[in-house]
């Protein structure tokens, strides 16, 4: 299967708009769209697929990021929005994974053992999300620059909630990685704005 091309560089840019479009949601108001969330975050335990697509699910399942994305493309001056500055941020880290054998051992035992409770107890099981958020933390949040989530405390001080936005963002960074290995780069998004930009009006037309 040939990766590097911009159509699965335009899916995996999805995957992140629609995790970072949802940390934003739980943050700010404690609940986040229930079919986009089960779709990134089983995401991270989708190890092996035949096609970026199959990642998320379908491309139905990835709608809220396809729509995310063609907004931030849309906009002529980059937008100042949390959803933007978590989704840079994202990128920057996943960038530093492959020269950090160590966090990325640590976060394969994390997903092998979310995989395992998931068989158990279902995707959205509280063991799972407490799996996947103390394997974001005891990997991702050692590395700079950190991730600072703003929104409600009143949200971000409940502990499940917390749980599911480090699954989310653990769910960007799988999809930030995965932007890396189909070639994606930042620079890509300076010199191929415009063909990415009407790849997602076609994802966009194919998510309907």
């Amino acid at each position: 299967m040939n990766l590097n091309t911009i159509a699965n560089q335009t899916v995996a840019l999805a995957g992140i708009a629609q995790a970072t479009e949802l940390v934003h949601q739980l943050a700010s108001t404690g609940v986040s769209d229930d079919l986009a969330t089960e779709a990134s975050i089983a995401s991270v335990l989708k190890i092996d697929s035949d096609s970026v697509i199959d990642i998320y699910g379908n491309l139905s399942k990835l709608a809220l990021g396809i729509d995310q994305l063609d907004q931030h493309l849309s906009t002529l001056r980059m937008p100042n929005s949390p959803q933007v500055r978590y989704a840079i941020a994202l990128i920057f880290l996943a960038d530093q994974l492959p020269g950090r054998p160590d966090l990325l051992k640590t976060i394969q035992i994390g997903l092998i053992k979310a995989q395992t409770q998931c068989d158990h107890f279902g995707l959205m099981h509280d063991y799972v999300l407490a799996n996947l958020a103390d394997t974001y933390r005891n990997t991702i949040s050692t590395l700079q620059p950190r991730v600072l989530v703003n929104g409600n405390d009143t949200y971000l001080s409940n502990p499940q909630t917390v749980n599911k936005i480090r699954a989310l963002l653990l769910a960007g960074i799988r999809s930030a990685y995965l932007w890396r290995q189909c070639g994606g780069s930042r620079w890509k998004l300076l010199f191929y704005g415009k063909s990415i930009k009407s790849e997602v009006k076609s994802l966009s037309r194919q998510a309907r």
